[in-house]
């Protein structure tokens, strides 16, 4: 029998990919696109990061920025850049991929490309948590805002969630209900805040903002042990994601249970958006229009998680930056009101195009 009859012909699965196999445990394959895309988005994240260390009331060039983080150059220079900026920047990056982590989740679930957490109304939850602990209980204490920064955004999810079940959760329900309870719950912020004193309201007022100039080391730390662990648990569960895009059905024929793998990811995407609100405040629209925006450049029929991280950090180093020098030119302004209003003509544009579509 000639050999070259039985060699089996390579599948095409359409586009250009490399396959990863480490023994006999994990065989993966990759789009070459989107590796491609990924490397440019995190190249891009850490640039424009890195550039944003030189903003400030004490500027600083490119240069000086490498030689302060090599441990070269003048000791207020390092004081400057490893104390003071680095942990901003460090969580720009980071909080950026979370937020696209947890869109992706979202609209993966949801199968829609508005799920996402600040629309479901997590982010709300949150701040009602924070102004209820500031206002109410008295306390400015951080860790004691960070707390009730995520146990507002759990609640809430768990509201929704059960607001929202219907044997079983669907998407489009789960986002009218999130809409609903996030309208509710910002009449009940205002009216605690018209009912507060002057400067209770300015600090809650800043605090919903959006800012990471509150971010020094000693937060920064466990958002990152706790940033790892949402990225493990994104890791292992996104194959998981990609079928259940597909419908429980489908994904119960493959393999996966909708019934164990949902709950799972929708705990990981609301501790995305939870971490984030805690250590920074409310950072609307990024997780809105990160997934999206991956999905589009690297062309693939799902939202890539990986990607929209990469988009995310991107996205948000570049906001970050974007208010540094806006600061330093003329006066400060919180990430948070940069996001949102670049997150606002993604949106119009967004509902444009679905309404151009369907006419």
């Amino acid at each position: 029998m000639n050999r070259s009859a039985t060699r089996s012909e390579p599948i095409d699965f359409g586009y250009r990919h490399v396959n990863l196999r480490i023994g006999g445990l994990v065989a993966t394959r990759f789009s070459i696109r989107t590796l491609a895309v990924n490397a440019v988005l995190a190249a891009a994240a850490i640039g424009v990061a890195v550039l944003s260390l030189g903003f400030g009331d004490y500027p600083l060039t490119p240069l000086q920025v490498v030689r302060a983080i090599a441990g070269q150059g003048d000791d207020f220079h390092r004081l400057v850049v490893i104390e003071w900026r680095l942990p901003m920047a460090i969580g720009a990056v980071l909080f950026g991929a979370l937020l696209g982590i947890g869109g992706a989740i979202f609209q993966s679930l949801t199968r829609n490309p508005l799920g996402s957490p600040d629309v479901i109304g997590f982010d709300a939850g949150s701040y009602t948590g924070v102004v209820i602990t500031i206002l109410l209980l008295g306390s400015h204490h951080h860790w004691s805002v960070a707390a009730a920064a995520i146990a507002g955004g759990l609640l809430t999810a768990g509201a929704v969630y059960l607001l929202a079940y219907r044997r079983g959760i669907q998407g489009f329900r789960l986002i009218i209900v999130g809409i609903a309870v996030s309208a509710m719950l910002g009449s009940i912020n205002s009216y605690l805040i018209t009912r507060a004193d002057i400067d209770d309201a300015m600090s809650v007022g800043f605090w919903g903002a959006g800012s990471l100039s509150r971010v020094g080391w000693a937060a920064l730390v466990p958002s990152l042990i706790g940033g790892a662990l949402i990225l493990g648990c994104a890791t292992l569960f996104a194959p998981a994601l990609r079928q259940l895009e597909l419908g429980d059905d489908a994904a119960l024929a493959q393999g996966v249970s909708a019934a164990r793998a949902r709950p799972v990811l929708l705990i990981t995407g609301v501790a995305t958006t939870a971490l984030v609100t805690a250590a920074a405040g409310p950072i609307g629209f990024v997780a809105l229009s990160a997934p999206q925006l991956a999905r589009r450049l690297t062309r693939t029929p799902g939202v890539p998680v990986a990607s929209a991280a990469f988009m995310g950090a991107a996205l948000l180093a570049l906001a970050h930056a974007s208010s540094l020098a806006i600061a330093q030119a003329y006066r400060s302004v919180p990430v948070g009101l940069i996001t949102v209003c670049l997150g606002g003509l993604y949106l119009i544009w967004l509902l444009i195009r679905e309404t151009r579509r369907n006419t």
